[in-house]
């Protein structure tokens, strides 16, 4: 499976377009990397760019990003309104797909002795890499920003880890490291009050703000010691400013856990506070990419909200997401563009995404593939989309509402599934493909047929266990669809039925590619082991399809006034 890791270098550059070009062509020219954001931000002097690749593909490209912008950035002239020490002020790692942060954790030292040492940058760990504790976050490391980095480095305690102690006055320094998924993430006030913003940022910052009294004096306890008061959100830093290109001013806030502090829970804080001061909040902006998941579940916030069913497809749900947020409020916000995995997903030629005319003209085809196999994945994927339609057509029904629980967790499920099946449509081609691969390697050689046979044991296996996970995912659409036939709207009980049908084809279909491609494997406690759980799965595919199509005919016919 192959290797994901996501890197979000910060460039201290903002305005020149042709400088910021140059940096992420170095980006864009390594092999194995694939640069997916570009953000620069003018008010800020500040770049963010998001890059995906293989270990190795990605410290190669944040390198000679890296030199590019010590060549052409001058931190002794850089000025802009976020905090910065370096050209490449910072450049955190994140594992993504198949990658551990132990390995990223090796990536950043790796990366962080070559700026060291071949750059003559004094380089910093941060994060999960940090060498010490009190450089595990990136502003304790920064503090004093570009302006105080002379003077640090001449002390023991701000030795870099790598590279040597000198001041290097036209590329600053550089914080190399690894991080969970930050969120940065920026809410408008309607307002051009920068304090006003700031003191929202201060309210709701993990950190907290000193206590003051009416007369904004400092409290203090018995001691003299100043008093604290917590702040709103936990896994946050926040501040807040005025831009002066949007004409108002906002609270900005870096999310560190967004499973802890989501976008929804900051956004609806900010609200409470704006409130408290007579301010309005107008909308958002996320400045980079974001993971799915982080959209979903604001999705998902405000759908139960809005008592809505969230066993909805995901588009619709980060949607939702989008307008509750008011993300098109500053910039337009693309799903496809801001979402890492649909970024990174190469859609391009495959067969889901092709019209149904265009899939049935190439379905009838010489082509091999696409075939039964993928026709089975279908099948299941229209009896997954039938089920999540009965669940719409009942959750909040007047008649109907005492089943919403069960609904809308049978409607998640079926969501679920329906993405499981479209993607099996692609899988069970692509299987055939390497396969065929296999089958086309060369033979003449003892050494290639050996290596032949290994390849076409292991492909056989693949191409078996493809329609095996459609055999088995279809069992889970009979158990939906009996509860949709039961407890679901009347009105669609003939769609459940329809739904179960389908759900058979499925197996049955699956079940059929799986026999044809099991006398390609040689291991027979494998073949066994399919073939036998296969006939079980089948058979009572088979059972539970009679008993919830009979139960939706006798249904059916008790409604017939004669």
């Amino acid at each position: 499976m192959q290797k994901i890791v996501e890197c979000v270098p910060n460039f201290s550059e903002g305005n020149d377009l042709k400088i910021i070009e140059q940096i992420t062509n170095e980006i864009k020219n390594t092999d194995g990397a694939e640069l997916l954001d570009v953000d620069p931000g003018k008010a800020t002097n500040r770049t963010v760019v998001t890059f995906v690749g293989d270990p190795d593909s990605t410290v190669e490209a944040a390198f000679k990003a890296i030199k590019k912008a010590s060549e052409l950035i001058d931190m002794s002239k850089q000025k802009g309104t976020h905090a910065r020490q370096g050209a490449t002020d910072v450049c955190p790692f994140i594992p993504v797909s198949n990658v551990t942060r132990e390995e990223c954790i090796q990536m950043s030292k790796k990366l962080g002795k070559r700026v060291g040492e071949e750059l003559s940058i004094p380089t910093y760990l941060y994060g999960y890499a940090a060498t010490k504790p009190e450089r595990e976050k990136l502003p304790d490391i920064r503090k004093g920003e570009y302006e105080a980095l002379e003077e640090k480095l001449k002390t023991a305690e701000f030795k870099p880890d790598f590279g040597k102690a000198i001041f290097n006055k036209k590329a600053g320094a550089t914080v190399i490291g690894v991080r969970d998924f930050l969120l940065a993430y920026n809410i408008n006030l309607n307002t051009k009050n920068a304090k006003l913003a700031k003191d929202i940022g201060l309210t709701i910052r993990s950190k907290g703000h000193l206590k003051r009294d009416k007369n904004r004096k400092i409290m203090r306890d018995e001691n003299g010691n100043k008093l604290q008061v917590a702040g709103k959100l936990q896994s946050c830093q926040a501040t807040g400013w005025f831009v002066e290109e949007y004409g108002y001013a906002q609270v900005t806030m870096n999310l560190h856990d967004y499973k802890v502090s989501g976008l929804h829970t900051a956004f609806e804080v900010v609200r409470k506070e704006a409130r408290k001061l007579g301010l309005r909040v107008t909308g958002s902006e996320l400045v980079g990419m974001l993971p799915k998941e982080a959209m979903l579940d604001v999705g998902k916030y405000y759908l139960k909200k809005q008592n809505r069913n969230t066993g909805i497809p995901e588009r619709e749900i980060i949607h939702t997401a989008i307008l509750s947020l008011g993300l098109n409020d500053t910039t337009p916000f693309n799903m496809d563009e801001k979402i890492i995995e649909y970024k990174i997903a190469n859609d391009e030629n495959k067969l889901k995404e092709m019209k149904i005319s265009d899939f049935v003209n190439e379905l009838s085809s010489d082509s091999p593939a696409p075939g039964g196999g993928s026709i089975s994945a279908l099948s299941g994927a229209l009896s997954s989309a039938l089920i999540s339609m009965v669940t719409q057509l009942t959750f909040n029904h007047k008649d109907y509402k005492r089943y919403n629980n069960k609904m809308e967790k049978v409607a998640i499920g079926s969501q679920e599934l329906m993405r499981k099946f479209t993607e099996l449509i692609d899988r069970d081609t692509e299987a055939f493909n390497i396969y065929m691969a296999a089958r086309r390697m060369p033979k003449k050689k003892e050494s290639d047929k050996i290596k032949r046979n290994k390849a076409l044991e292991k492909t056989s296996k693949v191409v078996t266990n493809v329609p095996f996970e459609t055999l088995k995912l279809s069992a889970k659409l009979l158990r939906l669809s009996e509860i949709v036939a039961k407890n679901g709207n009347a009105n669609a009980r003939s769609d459940a039925g329809v739904s179960a049908m389908q759900a058979e084809v499925a197996a049955e279909g699956a079940y059929l590619n799986v026999l044809i491609n099991l006398p390609s494997v040689n291991d027979k406690e494998f073949v066994n082991e399919v073939r036998n759980e296969a006939d079980k799965i089948l058979e009572e595919v088979k059972k539970d399809r009679r008993r919830v199509v009979n139960y939706v005919k006798r249904k059916l016919n008790e409604d017939i006034k004669l």
